[in-house]
Order: C-alpha cells, then sequence, then structure tokens
C-alpha cells in the first residue's frame, strides 16, 4: 500500500467528537410530546380506529350517540317533564357536550398509561403522552356533537358572534387544559393504586350536577344569593356558561334578555381564572407525573 494512503486511513480511524453523551431515553414533559407529534398521531388515530373496529356504521355512531341525546333531553325534559327554561334541549345539551368532553378527556387519560402498558414498557417515548392522546382523541368525538349543536341552532335562528365563539373557544381550551392536568395526576397514581380508576369514576358523577347542565344558573341565584359567586370558580361551570352563552342564548325569543338573566356579566373574568386555575393543574399533574414515572414501568405487570 502507498505511504499516502496509509497516512490518510490513519488520519480517518482517528477521530475526536467533542459532544456530550446523551441518554437513549425520551427527555420527559409535555414539551416533548408536541415534539414528537408524529408519534402522537398515530396514537389518537389507533385509538380512534380501536373504538370503531368491527362496526358497520363506524363514525356514523359518533353522530347517532349525540343526535339521540339530543332528542331525548328535547322532548323528555323540555317538552314531557315542561322545565320553565326556553329550548331546554339545546340549553343541557350545551352542558353535555362540556362536562362529556371533560369527563372522557379525565376518565381514559387515568386509565391511559395501564391501558397501554405494552408500548410503555417497550418503546421509548414521553409517557405523558398517552394522557395527552386520550385528550385529542375527546376532542376528535367532541366534534360531532358540535356539528349537531350548531345544526340544531340554526333551525332556531341562531347566528354566531364574536363574543360567543372566543367564549366557546375559551371552554374548549379550559377543559382540555384542566383534563389533561388532572389525567397526568390520576394516570401515574392509577398504575400504584388501582382504585384510583374507581374513584375517578364516581369523583365524575358529581361533575353533572356541580354546573349549569339540568337547571340553569339562575336557580343557583335564586337559591345562594351572592354566594353564588363561589359557585363561579369552579371551571367547569365557567365552561358550561361559555358554551351557553355561545349557542343557547341565541335560540331564545329575546336572546339579549336572557343573557341578562342567565349569563353572569363577569363570566369572561372567571372563566380566565378558571384558564388560570386549570394551567396551575396541568404544571402540578407534570411534576407529580415526573415523580412517579421512573417507578411506573416496574409497577405494570
Amino acid at each position: 500500500m502507498p505511504e499516502s494512503d496509509t497516512s490518510s486511513s490513519a488520519a480517518r480511524a482517528v477521530r475526536v467528537v467533542d459532544a456530550p453523551l446523551r441518554s437513549p431515553a425520551p427527555e420527559p414533559g409535555l414539551r416533548e410530546v408536541f415534539r414528537r407529534r408524529y408519534l402522537l398521531r398515530l396514537l389518537v388515530r389507533r385509538e380512534v380506529a380501536a373504538r370503531y373496529q368491527g362496526s358497520v356504521l363506524g363514525m356514523l355512531w359518533s353522530y347517532i350517540n349525540p343526535l339521540t341525546q339530543l332528542f331525548i333531553f328535547w322532548v323528555v325534559m323540555g317538552v314531557i317533564i315542561g322545565r320553565g327554561t326556553e329550548t331546554f334541549g339545546i340549553h343541557v345539551f350545551c352542558g353535555l357536550i362540556v362536562v362529556h368532553f371533560f369527563v372522557e378527556t379525565f376518565g381514559a387519560g387515568t386509565r391511559s398509561i395501564m391501558r397501554n402498558k405494552a408500548l410503555v414498557r417497550k418503546m421509548a417515548m414521553p409517557r405523558e403522552m398517552f394522557p395527552v392522546a386520550s385528550m385529542l382523541v375527546s376532542l376528535f368525538h367532541m366534534g360531532p356533537q358540535i356539528v349537531i349543536l350548531v345544526v340544531a341552532c340554526v333551525l332556531l335562528g341562531w347566528t354566531p358572534t364574536v363574543v360567543g365563539m372566543l367564549g366557546f373557544l375559551l371552554a374548549v381550551l379550559m377543559m382540555a387544559v384542566l383534563g389533561t392536568g388532572l389525567a397526568l395526576m390520576f394516570a401515574a397514581a392509577n398504575v400504584f393504586f388501582r382504585d384510583i380508576g374507581s374513584f375517578v369514576g364516581i369523583l365524575t358523577n358529581f361533575v353533572r350536577f356541580g354546573v349549569p347542565m339540568i337547571y340553569p344558573f339562575t336557580l343557583v341565584e335564586e337559591r345562594f344569593g351572592a354566594a353564588s359567586a363561589y359557585y363561579l370558580y369552579n371551571p367547569i361551570a365557567d365552561a358550561v356558561l361559555l358554551v351557553q352563552q355561545a349557542f343557547w342564548v341565541g335560540t331564545t325569543s329575546d336572546p339579549v334578555d336572557t343573557q341578562a338573566h342567565h349569563i353572569p356579566d363577569n363570566l369572561f373574568a372567571y372563566s380566565f381564572l378558571g384558564l388560570g386555575t386549570s394551567l396551575v393543574v396541568l404544571a402540578i399533574g407534570q411534576i407529580v407525573f415526573r415523580k412517579l414515572e421512573n417507578k411506573i414501568p416496574e409497577r405494570l405487570t
């Protein structure tokens, strides 16, 4: 071999890389979850496909179920029982959309680690991805409910307003953040104490009656007077009222009077406070999850 080839081979063989060593394990945290958006999309598609696997009607069930719920509330509670609230079916359905989104995000997110324990043990990914994917699946299934609500409201003479649509987006953001924060906290705890899943199921039962869904907010004001302000410290109640303001108010015969009597004047102030509370819950949930996640694989049996 020529001397020049030998020297060049030796130069290529000796290579010094001045770079810190990195662990092959994924970086924890929600930021890393959204950096791996491709993997997150795969998880969401997998969850959606699993729900409709073997179904003849498939995605049509996402429209049939909320449509039948709206019909039941409209006929049974609005016509037969005869509540005094105008277009009571829309009033209830607005609350039902918010409550269902939150409950599904919280409940499915709590079970997400145990339900995907094979992936948690075998794949290197941020484990926060599973509760986040559960929230996005819940958001996906919220879409058909919104479509049905909009169609029903348009048939009743509703027209959208800028304030109403901004309030609706704020409500969705608030529930997504709060539900994900609680799901992170309880998903990690559910690995160590399997009773947590049952406890969450019981806890969400109280949500349906802790918001102005099957009763108007004016009833709370009549019963509790000035103390009803404490009721509005509940972010879920604020989210329900925001959606009712966006859709239900416009379906009544006098939207201005309905807004004045049934929607609190300072609703947005309470809602932004609720969003701040939800962000705090999300931060606490992330801290709790990171404290426990290193012990999660060994407890998944």
